[in-house]
């Protein structure tokens, strides 16, 4: 199979290359947002679940995806490669294909540098800042980077209390002092930290988050506007998660799975207009793996009274739903900067759970925004229109 004509294809000599460094390089989603993207950019694969493959993103000069450089950190050590052929082994990449693209996991393997803090690190945390941005920006020195996009995708941490930084803001704010943009694919603190809110302010970069939206609550993103159009009235909406892999053990930490679930809530709220009964439930299920599933049941009147019900199931394979997300986060967060936009981008909206910025949470809106976002990058980013500017993100616990 041969990938889409557009700019998954090889870049000419002159087209500059982009860093992606990712927090939580050596995870699943990392892993297969590599792969995924060495598979695409060959000819082996087409990029289902890219967005920004469609025509619509076709004159937005985004990076192409040949011209992306993989780097990152982590706090494991299992290479690149050998992640790859346990995640094909287990389904979730394509038989053949780590061998097929061995040589791109091999190099971005060794742009991974240790993450922290590790148990009996002595460090400070402007110690552990300044560390992981020299790393950040020996990476876009010595591989001649036009600029370098931080995409955190490592476990989800419980959400943050006091003053101290947790690791998701360390590396956020290391982004922040490596002049880096910055994207949130974690339902984890990262820039939401109050003490990080003024060199957000001050840093002039564009940053996105948080939370991809992948399954569960992509689903309530449609169906909650759909209730609300149809004037029916919810009662009840309430919802179990079956994971497996790294994300079912830790959102098996209840403080960890409040910071998940969040978001979850926030797109109820939002789209109906009210706050319903009803709790989501998650169960780390290690038999799974990579895959979940995800069941919801909703309680609504009708004309008259009349009760009725709605159960949705979604199964899917959570690093599949999310690298190519990850993929297009990079590029138009990368474009984005490249253009000179600053501050939260709330049109990247369409992608997260809890985004930043005071944007709609109905997908089909959120949609409108990001091709509306396309069109402005296409023409160079002209100031968005008066009263639509974004605001500052939220910190840690904040509700709209």
């Amino acid at each position: 199979m041969s990938a889409s004509p557009s700019s998954s294809q090889s870049p000419s000599p002159s087209v500059s290359r982009t860093g992606v460094w990712l927090i939580g390089a050596r995870g699943s989603v990392a892993t297969t947002a590599v792969a995924g993207c060495a598979a695409v950019t060959a000819g082996l694969h087409p990029p289902t679940g890219m967005v920004t493959e469609a025509p619509a993103f076709a004159d937005s000069v985004l990076p192409p995806l040949s011209s992306l450089v993989f780097g990152g950190h982590d706090t494991l050590d299992c290479p690149l490669p050998k992640r790859a052929e346990a995640l094909a082994a287990g389904g979730v990449l394509p038989p053949g294909l780590p061998s097929a693209v061995r040589a791109e996991l091999e190099a971005a393997e060794r742009e991974i540098r240790p993450g922290g803090p590790l148990p009996g690190d002595t460090r400070d945390a402007d110690e552990l800042i300044a560390a992981f941005t020299a790393d950040i920006r020996d990476f876009t020195h010595r591989a001649g980077l036009a600029r370098t996009v931080v995409v955190n995708v490592a476990s989800t941490e419980p959400i943050a209390t006091g003053a101290a930084l947790p690791p998701s803001s360390l590396y956020a704010a290391a982004a922040l002092r490596a002049g880096c943009p910055y994207v949130n694919f974690t339902p984890s603190t990262g820039l939401h930290h109050p003490g990080l809110a003024g060199a957000a302010a001050a840093g002039g970069l564009p940053y996105a988050g948080r939370d991809g939206k992948t399954g569960q609550t992509l689903l309530r993103s449609v169906l909650g506007p759909m209730f609300a159009q149809r004037a029916l009235t919810v009662r009840a909406w309430s919802g179990t998660n079956l994971l497996g892999g790294g994300d079912g053990a830790a959102l098996a930490d209840p403080a960890a799975a409040a910071a998940k679930n969040a978001g979850k809530e926030r797109v109820l709220a939002d789209t109906l207009g009210t706050t319903v009964e009803g709790q989501v439930h998650i169960d780390d299920v290690p038999a799974l793996g990579d895959f979940k599933t995800a069941w919801d049941h909703v309680a609504f009147d009708g004309f008259l009274g009349s009760r009725m019900i709605l159960q949705t199931i979604w199964q899917g394979c959570d690093s599949a739903l999310a690298a190519p997300l990850v993929l297009d986060l990079a590029r138009l967060a990368a474009r984005a900067h490249e253009a000179g936009l600053t501050g939260p981008l709330r049109e990247l909206g369409f992608y997260f759970k809890d985004p930043v910025g005071d944007g709609p949470s109905a997908l089909g809106e959120q949609y409108a925004e990001l091709i509306a976002f396309a069109g402005r990058l296409r023409e160079g980013a002209p100031p968005r229109p008066p009263g639509t500017e974004a605001a500052a993100p939220r910190t840690a616990g904040e509700r709209r």
